[in-house]
């Protein structure tokens, strides 16, 4: 999916607005927050100043007080910026973010994100793994009351989920794979390079958020302790072939040399009577954090309850054994993505 747009917001008093800073712009006016939702685009435009994170933190961090909450919304997908939230908590700055760069990157990074927040502000990231589903706060939820995680999996990639929902229906034929990939780029439900989806890097990162919540169960101690999202296991979706294809133009032009090795697995999967979906799955009881194409039933959820670009993810735990605990929905686009940031807000009230 595209990336987030490159804008941070600095919010006091969880209702006030009183910064914006663009990667070439900033604004920042306490005395005179920012209210009007129709001109913030042109003032932010209009400003002669340039962005300074540094000084930013300064004038934030002299806000933070007993009576007043400061929090920093990161709507970036940048790393820079993610390295800057343990300063940020540690001055009492609660951050609210998308941005899965922080929690699914290096665990050192995470760890001092995790300690400063235990003296100094919050950090909420609800958006990070399925937009504006609550996934991060029912699995938080889970495990602070107790309950043993033992699987997690699901449809976390709203481009593979559309993917796999045309290409794989449960009979033995459909449409070429390169055909069904091509057409989600249209509708820009894929990255300009397709291969940045196929690779299977995102449902990587969902799952390392998911996994060192998980972490911190007293019953998950077979679970392995991600370094980071590399140490996913990964089966990457793009032929070797076409690894290291430069531009996205050319990735599309070049996969339909490719059409019939996934036309076989179809085929395959359908003899079985199951479909294709690209799935993650964290498997605290054996151990595993895995992400690759997998193999369903056709009256599975995944292959039932799925259109277009939804998510899915199933909860298996000691309280939901039976019948697992599911959330569905959509899992990308701005307006649910904005709705996650602004829930966590929120809860800082």
């Amino acid at each position: 999916m595209a990336s987030a747009p490159k804008i941070y917001v600095a919010v006091v008093g969880v209702g006030l607005l009183v910064s914006l800073t663009s990667t070439t712009r900033t604004i920042f006016n306490h005395a005179n927050p920012i209210t009007s939702p129709s001109s913030w685009k042109s003032d932010l435009a209009a400003s002669v100043d340039r962005p300074d994170l540094p000084k930013l933190t300064e004038k934030l961090s002299a806000l933070v007080s007993p009576s007043q909450k400061v929090a920093l919304i990161d709507n970036t997908s940048s790393e820079d910026v993610a390295a800057l939230y343990p300063t940020w908590i540690k001055a009492g700055i609660s951050v609210i973010t998308p941005n899965k760069k922080a929690f699914s990157g290096d665990i050192a990074l995470y760890e001092q994100i995790v300690a400063a927040s235990k003296t100094g502000g919050r950090f909420l990231n609800e958006a990070t793994v399925g937009a504006g589903l609550p996934v991060i706060g029912t699995l938080k939820d889970l495990v602070a009351t107790g309950d043993k995680i033992i699987k997690i999996e699901g449809v976390f990639s709203g481009t593979m989920s559309y993917i796999f929902n045309e290409f794989s229906t449960g009979k033995p034929d459909g449409p070429a794979f390169s055909s069904v990939v091509s057409t989600a780029r249209e509708k820009g439900y894929t990255e300009p390079h397709p291969a940045d989806d196929l690779n299977g890097f995102d449902v990587a990162r969902k799952l390392t958020i998911l996994s060192r919540i998980v972490s911190h169960s007293p019953s998950s101690s077979a679970l392995p302790k991600l370094q980071s999202f590399t140490s996913v296991q990964t089966a990457s979706l793009i032929p070797p072939e076409l690894e290291n294809i430069p531009s996205g133009d050319e990735f599309i032009s070049r996969l339909p040399e490719f059409d019939d090795h996934f036309a076989k697995m179809r085929a395959a999967a359908s003899a079985e009577g199951k479909v294709l979906r690209f799935v993650g799955v964290v498997d605290v009881l054996n151990g595993q954090v895995r992400a690759g194409l997998e193999k369903y039933p056709t009256t599975h959820p995944f292959a039932t309850s799925l259109g277009g670009s939804d998510n899915i993810i199933m909860f298996h735990t000691e309280r939901y054994g039976e019948r697992p605990l599911i959330v569905q929905g959509a899992g990308a686009g701005a307006a649910v993505t904005a709705m996650g940031v602004l829930g966590d807000l929120l809860k800082l009230a």
